[in-house]
Parts: structure tokens; sequence; C-alpha cells
């Protein structure tokens, strides 16, 4: 492990803040360390994925970023969301190059065992400094748990949209190089609505708008989504559905190192057959405890964020629905906002469990009929008449 110099112990230094109504809250974000860099990834032609109904591949590529670097750091905590088909995270410079390699695996195996390509990018905060802009971060803590990050100042939306330019690219590395993905899974079964559909939201500002106005906007939208039952939380209190053999069998072989695909399939069935006994029957297996473990991925579900927009996934009644569109609607009208909705029957869960036995696992989610990535592509559809 390397030596920490002031920059890199940044994020830690952060308070936690509970509660997301506080999530606009200005005096909450710290702004990054101009010497450290930001990490975009996104799946080329995602909505074409989508609609050959590629959902969990498209949903694994983007957690696959978030374990890639996180292995390659070694376990340390860094910044980081999950955009469904994409990802995007800070680093600090001594974590840099180690970084890059990640990158550059992750995208050379999205390509080979996924079908699928990513871009990826890793950009000096620095360089976005120069555009006017920032990079400012907070930690939410949705249980005592763990905690994520979110990010504010403009300078993550500038970030993606300078890697789609083919700016600061980080190249595939040689085929064959395999990133370590362990801990990476998706066994769980799609989790179906309760209270009426699954609403995936996106929520941007317009450039040049009333930035009080906009954050006047969230405050409401996420004051009103907290009125909901269990704020809106597509994940059960008992877990998502558990089955065997799992539908994302093929994926979490592949994903694993070591061995022809066939002896890891075989390996990730015979697993994967133990999980679930030991779950199915609530067995405890030395410091794991099935209902302990279960508890803590509902509350460590991560279905709301914020990255220089508002990213939700809800299990809300169709009433939430229009009332929250028509807000929505309002917002653009007026020239605050732009957003994109993505309606459908479920949800879906992507798992990054490093240790089994610690608490701070992480569970992404995401609509399983396109969700964060069509709310991207109904958002994208209103900017002409934003321009």
């Amino acid at each position: 492990m390397t030596a920490s110099n002031g920059s890199d112990k940044f994020y830690g230094t952060i308070p936690v803040f509970r509660g997301f109504t506080r999530l606009m809250d200005p005096s909450l974000y710290a702004p990054l360390p101009s010497d450290w860099s930001i990490g975009v990834a996104d799946i080329v032609e995602s909505t074409k994925a989508i609609a050959q109904a590629r959902y969990k591949a498209v949903n694994m590529a983007g957690a696959a970023v978030i374990a890639a670097v996180t292995n390659a750091l070694e376990g340390r905590e860094f910044p980081f969301v999950f955009g469904g088909d994409g990802a995007s995270f800070a680093v600090a410079p001594d974590d840099l190059e180690r970084t890059r390699q990640a990158l550059a695996a992750t995208s050379a195996w999205v390509k080979e065992d996924l079908d699928l390509e990513m871009r990826v990018a890793l950009i000096p905060v620095a360089a976005i400094h120069a555009q006017g802009l920032d990079v400012r971060v907070a930690r939410f803590g949705p249980s005592p748990n763990l905690s994520y990050a979110m990010f504010s100042g403009g300078g993550l939306g500038w970030a993606d949209v300078a890697m789609k330019r083919g700016e600061f690219a980080v190249a595939p590395a040689p085929p064959g190089t395999r990133p370590d993905l362990s801990g990476l899974s998706c066994r769980f079964e799609e989790i179906p609505a309760v209270r009426g559909l699954i609403l995936a939201v996106l929520v941007m500002p317009v450039q040049g708008a009333d930035p009080v106005a906009y954050r006047r906007l969230i405050d409401d939208i996420v004051v009103l989504v907290e009125r909901s039952p269990d704020s809106g939380r597509p994940v059960p209190p008992g877990g998502p559905p558990l089955r065997w053999p799992p539908a994302g069998v093929e994926f979490e072989a592949r994903a694993q190192r070591g061995g022809a695909l066939l002896t890891r399939r075989l390996r990730v069935f015979a697993w994967t057959l133990f999980y679930y006994f030991i779950m199915r029957f609530g067995i405890k297996v030395g410091g794991f405890v099935p209902h302990i473990y279960v508890q803590q991925l509902v509350e460590n579900s991560d279905f709301r964020k914020y990255d220089d927009g508002l990213r939700m996934v809800l299990d809300c009644t169709p009433e939430l629905e229009r009332e929250l569109s028509a807000r929505l609607a309002a917002a653009s009208s007026a020239g605050i906002a732009r957003y994109g909705l993505h309606r459908q029957d479920a949800a879906m869960m992507t798992c990054f469990t490093p240790s089994a036995i610690r608490s701070d696992h992480v569970h992404f989610i995401d609509g399983a009929r396109g969700g964060y990535a069509s709310a991207a592509t109904a958002l994208k559809a209103t900017l002409p008449r934003q321009s």
C-alpha cells in the first residue's frame, strides 16, 4: 500500500451526513484538491443494448468499474457514483496509475466478456478548474454501515461530456487482460414493484438557470419522495427474491479469474447453490449471519444519489409518479431543470461484497427495463428545446 499524503486522506476527513433531505446544503460539500483526478466511464450505445434486453450486462459493466478500482486500491475508500450504464469517481494522485490500469483492464474485459464497448477517461481536476467549474464532494450515510459520495459543482457533468468527445481517454488493455472484480455479483432476481411502478428519475439543471430555484426544486422533490412509504426504496424489507440458479450466474462466472470459462461456471454454480441454501434456511456460517446480511443489504441499497444531478430509482404509486411528473414538467417549462423519467415494472440489484462478514457491502439499484440509461435518453430528447 502506498504512503498517503494530505490530499490522499481528503475524502476521509469529510463528515458523513444523515437525512437525504439535507442533500442540497452547500456546506456539506468540500472541494476536491486540484491534484486529484476524475474518472468517468460509460457504455457506448447503451440504449441499443437495453433495446436488446441486456439490462444485466449493462449494469454489470457499470458496477465493474467501481469493483475494479476498489480492488486496485486495496479497499481504500474513495468517492464514487454508480450511474447504471457507467460510473464516476475521484482518486488521489498516488492512486492514479493503478486506477488507470484497472480502468484499461475493465474496458478490455467488458468488450471480451460482455460484448459491450466501454469508454473511460481520467481527467485532472485542474483541467476542470480551468473551465471555471468545480468538483465538490459530500458523504451521505444511508445507514450506520457505510456512506456514499455525492458530487456538485458542475465538474462531473463537464467531465462526462469531455469523455464522450474522446478527451482524456484511457485506452483498453491488450486482449486477455482481466481486472480484479472480486466481490462483484448479481445473484438476486428482479425486484417487482409493490406500490405500482418502478420509476427511474434523472433531474439536471439547465445551464445558466437560477441555482436557487434549482436547489428549491430538488429540495421539493426529495421531501415529496420522503413522505412516501419507506422513502420509495425499491428493495423490500426481506431483501430481493433469491432463486437458484441465479439469472446472473453467467456474468459472475465471467467476472472471476482463474481457469477456463467452463471451470469458472461450475465453480459459480456450486458456490451459488451453497449460498442459496444458507440464505434460504438462515444458516449461520462462521461470522456470516443471513438475516443480518439481508438487513444490511436493504439499508445499504444505493437507490438515490446526486452527481451534478438527482438520480433515483423509486418504487412509487401512480399518484406520486403523476405529482413528480407535473412538478418536473413545470420546472422544465420555467427553464429551471431538464429531466428524464422511465417507468417499468421491476428494479434490479448488482452487488459488490468484498467481504460478506463486513457491514459495508454495496448494492447498486437500477430499473430492470432500462432504468437510468432510458431516463437519460428521455432527458436528452429535451435538449433541443433547452438550447
